[in-house]
């Protein structure tokens, strides 16, 4: 509840105090041609590395593999997407460190840990 609560309010109230700070400093032009690139960036990052995981997946598919990093892998880059998309520096700063693969990889055993908590607790069930 608190971490919706903070994704909810506090986020895009700092992204906004610090829009307006960067309307102040740069100006309102420049502000917004940044995050315009950002988006277009971030959709055409995210095209790139999505296309690469589809294509490890089914390779590790075809070898009889469960593509089991390749789907955190395209999990992270959807939601790295998603929030190069969504206007605000902070959320650039996430979606980038989301998609580029030298920090995805430094997140993944983070996400695979919470993931295995919630499986542990029985908030996630898998069917097999």
């Amino acid at each position: 509840m608190r971490l919706l609560l903070l994704l909810i309010i506090v986020v895009p109230a700092l992204e906004i105090g610090v829009l307006i700070l960067s309307g102040k400093t740069f100006g309102v032009i420049p502000t917004i041609l940044i995050i315009i690139l950002t988006g277009v960036i971030g959709a055409w990052l995210a095209k790139q590395q999505g296309m690469e995981t589809l294509r490890r997946a089914q390779q590790q598919m075809q070898y009889g593999r469960i593509p089991g990093d390749s789907i955190i892998d395209g999990i992270c880059i959807l939601v790295g997407g998603v929030l190069l998309l969504t206007p605000g520096f902070f959320t650039d700063l996430s979606g980038l460190l989301l998609l580029l693969p030298i920090s995805r990889n430094r997140i993944k055993p983070l996400i695979q840990r919470i993931i295995r908590k919630l499986i542990e607790r029985n908030q996630i069930t898998i069917i097999r």
